[in-house]
């Protein structure tokens, strides 16, 4: 990856290596609807405005057409 990119989504695998957990507890995470992901092909992408806010607390987190993702929060 070039310095320049700015990545928005990671794995399973690098989501726990970022939250310093498991790759067992993220999948917990994800299961309990508490980490917010989306199902590509075969691998589960979790944006990293995601991670940013879980480890925030921010409970601004809301379902759009089955997939998970971090709302906007305007009032």
């Amino acid at each position: 990856m070039q310095s320049d990119e700015t990545v928005i989504a990671v794995g399973m695998a690098e989501a726990a290596r970022r939250l310093g957990l498991s790759a067992r507890t993220v999948a917990t995470l994800v299961l309990r609807h508490e980490l917010p992901s989306r199902k590509v092909g075969r691998r589960r992408i979790i944006p990293v405005a995601a991670l940013e806010a879980f480890v925030r607390g921010d409970p601004r987190v809301s379902s759009v057409a089955g997939a998970q993702v971090i709302s906007g929060g305007t009032g």
